[in-house]
């Protein structure tokens, strides 16, 4: 697990607007219609960005202490007295580092801390995040970008540290806000590398990898969930059919295996996509093609079929405000689910900054699975659903010192997870402050 997050740290992080910038990497500047082309959500690897544009910040190094304190309705804990109920304490101290140059981006994150229960002790755990990424540019027009994000027992619904954001990725394949046990122990990491190459003043190809897992760490509290590996790879064609009209083609291969119920998933989908650029921080994308899959397991035989994949995505950031939504519908693994499933998922988030010491936010997360093998249903799962929603607002009490009250409802109907089909709804209200200073860095 250090072993890990030494990786992590050692990587540099990404910069939230990577998924809507010119190859260039300088992350401004020109318009819709210059030389450089833009690289379109789909293919870009990234995400949304989380932050309203007054917020965006480069060549700095911060760090502060996160404190939060919640009350949880319902640990969806397998209980057959009735939902069990706790007071949740996080203590979590972060640092990050953005430096960028004309040829480089390089930014990194990282916390590590204690999540305490007032009562459940069992699920008293540490707590660590670091996620970076490191962007070069070899020439004006190629780009190679590697990442890596680790977590540690943090997820959408118990995250820490709720001033780090969250984003909606545009990338097929990655599904937003898939949140099962969301208080169980769990480790999950995802690395992947990329090139980009703008060929012609309007047609890019690229390129990516990409490995993932996840794990529970106490698998025999969580009986119906299963450790998963991802592996994955893509290439694409895109072409600037005008200023701010984006076409293109992608490939996409992905390997999902579950253990140690071994199950094992391959796919390959053959997307088309459009974007339009309404500016150089407002996009919509929409993809679709044919998807072939096929499933096995050491008790059920191989099968396979074509079926339809389909995604859309938007994002939109002015200097107040920022809104990004998605939703995929893709056969893949299920975020610890044995088996193979069709999924359907969506993924929206957004704030709302109406003062310069206020704002306001909001997110979601929808997922539904269901298996595509009616044969290994009965033995490991037919599916089932999970519905995140959450408000919270924000307070800027001084330069270095923020607070935060949040509100959270979560839904979660799996038949082959008790805790998930006897007291399937839980409520979160939370506090939380944070202390943290910034120094700029030279250019």
């Amino acid at each position: 697990m250090v072993k890990i997050a030494c990786l992590c740290l050692a990587i540099a992080a990404a910069i939230p607007l990577w998924s809507q910038v010119a190859p260039s990497g300088s992350g401004g500047g020109g318009s819709l219609s210059d030389s450089q082309m833009m690289t379109p959500p789909p293919v870009s690897g990234g995400g949304y960005p989380g932050v309203v544009g007054s917020e965006e910040r480069s060549n700095f190094l911060a760090g502060g202490l996160a404190f939060t304190g919640a009350y949880v309705d319902n640990l969806l804990l397998t209980n057959n007295n009735g939902p069990i109920s706790d007071e949740i304490y996080s203590f979590l101290p972060t640092i990050s580092l953005d430096r960028r140059t004309p040829r480089q981006a390089q930014s990194l994150s990282y916390s590590s801390g204690f999540t305490v229960y007032q009562h459940s002790s069992q699920l008293n755990s540490v707590t660590q995040t670091a996620a970076g990424r490191y962007r070069f540019r070899i020439s004006p027009y190629t780009v190679i970008v590697l990442g890596d994000t680790f977590q540690q027992n943090n997820n959408l619904y118990n995250q820490s540290n709720p001033f780090s954001g969250g984003g909606v990725s545009g990338t097929p394949g990655q599904p937003n806000g898939v949140v099962i046990s969301p208080f169980q122990n769990q480790i999950t990491n995802s690395s992947s590398a990329g090139i980009n190459y703008q060929y012609g003043r309007n047609a890019m190809i690229g390129g990516s990898g990409s490995y993932s897992f996840q794990q529970f760490s106490e698998s025999a509290s969580v009986t119906g969930l299963n450790n998963e590996d991802t592996a994955g790879a893509s290439g694409f064609f895109s072409r600037r059919i005008a200023g701010a009209h984006y076409a293109g083609v992608m490939y996409q291969f992905s390997k999902f295996v579950t253990h140690p119920v071994s199950t094992y998933t391959l796919t390959d989908t053959l997307f088309g996509f459009y974007t339009y650029y309404f500016s150089r921080s407002f996009s919509l994308s929409i993809l679709g093609g044919p998807e072939r899959y096929t499933t096995w397991s050491a008790t059920t035989p191989s099968q396979g079929a074509w079926t339809p994949a389909v995604q859309g995505s938007f994002g939109w950031q002015t200097i107040r405000m920022n809104i990004a939504a998605s939703y995929s519908h893709i056969v893949s693994g299920a975020g610890g689910l044995i088996g193979t499933y069709h999924s359907d998922t969506a993924g929206l988030s957004g704030r709302f900054a109406f003062s310069r010491m206020w704002d306001v936010g909001a997110n979601m997360g929808y997922s539904m699975f269901n298996n595509v093998n009616p044969n290994s249903a009965a033995v490991y799962g037919t599916g089932g659903n999970s519905i995140f929603g959450g408000v919270y607002l924000d307070h800027r009490i001084t330069e270095r010192v923020n607070a935060q009250a949040g509100y959270g409802h979560f839904h979660e109907s799996y038949a082959s997870i008790p805790g998930a089909s006897t007291y399937p709804d839980s409520n979160r209200a939370s506090i939380s402050i944070l202390y943290q200073f910034n120094r700029p860095l030279g250019r």
